[in-house]
């Protein structure tokens, strides 16, 4: 791989990550640390509205965020990029300002740099300290800060919000009670 492509892929996973991270809080110094990424193989073209193909367990990490899928690709227009495609089962993990953890799985994450949207598709599971979104489908606009999620089918959106004060405490577990008491 050639530097200006490594250069472009690098480029475009930092600012997804640093863009859609931003939005849910993320820890402010992980965008000014170095991205490294890996795969078993990449094939990029220089053209000003080609795309960088990573496949082959890609993993990428700045600071606290790690991101894994199966396949990345970043597509450029105007020699600017212009969308990341992950798939392959995506897994994001990102420690927030206030300690904290975001964690983030889907089959497939499309990010829109133009208009800002990032779509998770299949299986999609969000968790966070106050709780977590199950769906099909989970649209994230960060121009708005805007979440539209669905089911597919007859499946539903799942959500589960905890309290505050859950937050403080972890949950206890009770003990479980002696053999042959009533």
């Amino acid at each position: 791989m050639s530097r200006r492509p490594a250069e472009l892929a690098a480029a475009v996973l930092a600012l997804f990550a640093a863009a859609f991270a931003a939005g849910a809080g993320a820890r402010t110094s992980d965008r000014n640390q170095p991205m490294d990424i890996e795969a078993a193989h990449s094939t990029c073209s220089l053209g000003a509205n080609d795309s960088c193909t990573l496949t082959g367990n890609v993993t990428m990490t700045q600071g606290s965020l790690s991101i894994v899928a199966a396949k990345a690709i970043i597509e450029q227009s105007g020699g600017d990029p212009s969308r990341a495609l992950l798939s392959g089962g995506v897994t994001l993990r990102q420690t927030l300002d206030d300690g904290n953890q975001i964690n983030a799985t889907a089959s497939n994450i499309d990010y829109d740099l133009k208009t800002e949207v990032v779509v998770f598709t299949g299986n999609v599971e969000i968790r966070q300290l106050r709780g977590t979104l199950n769906g099909q489908r989970v649209v994230y606009n960060m121009k708005t800060n805007q979440v539209e999620s669905g089911g597919s089918g007859n499946g539903r959106v799942k959500m589960r919000i905890l309290p505050k004060s859950a937050q403080a405490k972890p949950a206890q577990a009770q003990p479980a009670p002696a053999k042959g008491s009533n």
